[in-house]
């Protein structure tokens, strides 16, 4: 969590909301990005997204069976339906999006019968410190 933690800042240094995200396979960093919306022009340039691209094209597959998710903030549910497509087998986030969270809060993906894959997940890992970049971005905004 350390590693999404540093590139959520980089991503805020840029601009970009504060959000890390780093694909593991034991004890290997396969993939590591943060959000990049802004930079790419693109909508779907999430940091879950983009880790899940880059560690799929390593992997050269189309699952990530047996890797694990790392990442700052609750995924939506874009980043959710990728999670289950890719298979990832868990999912340790940092911060609750009650706004826009789709794994503990909104839809709630992973619990729906129609999901077809249910990676394991734990929440609250380094929250504090998640939350308060968040706030401390999106306050820097609305200035």
């Amino acid at each position: 969590m350390e590693l999404a933690l540093a590139l959520a800042e980089d991503a805020a240094a840029h601009g970009e909301a504060p959000v890390g995200a780093v694909v593991m396979e034991g004890d290997h960093v396969l993939a590591a990005e943060r959000n990049r919306m802004q930079a790419l022009k693109d909508p779907t340039a999430h940091a879950e997204f983009l880790a899940i691209r880059k560690a799929l094209e390593i992997r050269g597959s189309g699952r990530l069976d047996g890797c694990d998710l790392y990442v700052t903030l609750e995924p939506c549910a874009m980043c959710a339906g990728a999670i289950a497509h890719a298979r990832l087998r868990r999912v340790y986030f940092a911060a609750e999006d009650i706004k826009a969270g789709a794994v503990e809060n909104g839809i709630r993906l992973f619990d729906q019968p129609t999901c077809h894959h249910r990676p394991e997940v734990v929440g609250g890992l380094s929250a504090g410190r998640a939350e308060a970049m968040l706030t401390q971005f999106f306050r820097k905004l609305r200035d």
